[in-house]
């Protein structure tokens, strides 16, 4: 994929492409013409911005920009070896560390509609729990077409302190393990539920089998 023009790339970045509301392009394509740059740059960053917004639906209609719990193992492995970036979180439900990675994750989710989040209970996956010798949650393996490229055990390599850690750190970590198109937190932003978890994590122990 052609890297965006940086203009373009901070338009898009301060909407969300991947909710199924309507999104005025005509006023985003409008808002670059403010720009004094020469027509000709002009006219290719509203190509630029068009292709965006036309990939970005056609995602949407692969569920991209959505945090999806898939149930059965068999579905993961097929969406993981079928699209180009995927972030896979092995989870328990009754596990308070899961819960904050969880909204972590949602706080990525729309904004990198280039990349599939999805969630998985281990319960309903003991054959990629052996396979990929998953041991200790919350568990999040990245995969580029299909393989794996990095593993984030816990809360290891996030953060500063022992259950804190941002969007921002997230996304950081899954940038180097490039499945992330660019960079696009700006803040330490978090879903209120997710700052509720935070605040009350529960001292169980992360080791699981």
């Amino acid at each position: 994929m052609a890297p965006l023009d940086s203009t373009v790339a901070q338009v898009l970045d301060t909407h969300n492409l991947s909710s199924n509301e309507d999104v005025d392009e005509d006023a985003l394509l409008d808002s670059l013409d403010d720009d004094s740059t020469l027509n000709a740059f002009r006219e290719q960053r509203r190509q630029q911005l068009h292709s965006e917004f036309a990939r970005a639906k056609n995602l949407r209609n692969q569920e991209h920009g959505t945090y999806t719990e898939i149930k059965d193992e068999k579905a993961l492995m097929e969406i993981t070896t079928s699209t180009k970036w995927c972030v896979v979180h092995f989870f328990k439900s009754d596990f308070g560390r899961c819960g904050i990675m969880d909204g972590k994750i949602e706080a990525l989710t729309p904004k990198h509609f280039d990349t599939r989040f999805l969630r998985i209970n281990v319960e309903n996956a003991p054959f990629l729990v052996t396979k990929l010798k998953i041991q200790v949650l919350p568990c999040v393996l990245t995969f580029v077409d299909g393989v794996s490229k990095d593993r984030i055990v816990g809360f290891e390599g996030l953060g500063y302190g022992e259950d804190t850690f941002t969007a921002k750190d997230l996304e950081a970590r899954l940038l180097k393990a490039g499945v992330l198109a660019r960079g696009k937190v700006l803040g330490n932003e978090l879903p209120s539920t997710a700052r509720r978890q935070q605040a009350k994590v529960e001292e169980d122990n992360d080791d699981w089998d």
